[in-house]
């Protein structure tokens, strides 16, 4: 269970991210639909692990490797945004966030099963 400090430093950190991403997300990304779905803080607020939905990219796999190069890159423009607000800037570890097509797994495997009507007892 996350601290209420945790959590009000997640959302700092995905909201920060999020707008960092809109404006130079062509730089680090390319044509790519990104989205931050979760952040999550380590204890001692030194590791955040940022969970990506990823739209209309070709290779997922490739473009994640891509985002996780240019981490310092991204964690240098997170620092100018927010450096007023925390003291030290956590390290950042990008994650595919696969959770929308779990889900979509789940409902195909639902779909699929044939259950009998029950039968009448009369």
């Amino acid at each position: 269970m996350d601290s209420t400090r945790q959590q009000k430093f997640a959302k700092l950190i995905q909201k920060e991210l999020s707008e960092i991403f809109v404006k130079n997300g062509a730089d680090f990304y390319g044509n790519a639909f990104v989205t931050i779905t979760q952040v999550r803080v380590s204890p001692d607020l030194a590791l955040m692990k940022v969970y990506l939905s990823l739209f209309k990219a070709k290779n997922a796999d490739k473009l994640l490797e891509q985002i996780n190069h240019r981490s310092r890159e991204i964690r240098g423009h997170l620092g100018n945004r927010i450096k007023s607000q925390i003291r030290h800037i956590p390290e950042l570890v990008f994650y595919i966030d696969d959770s929308l097509d779990y889900a979509e797994n789940i409902n195909r495997i639902l779909d699929q099963i044939d259950i009998p009507p029950a039968p009448d007892s009369e």
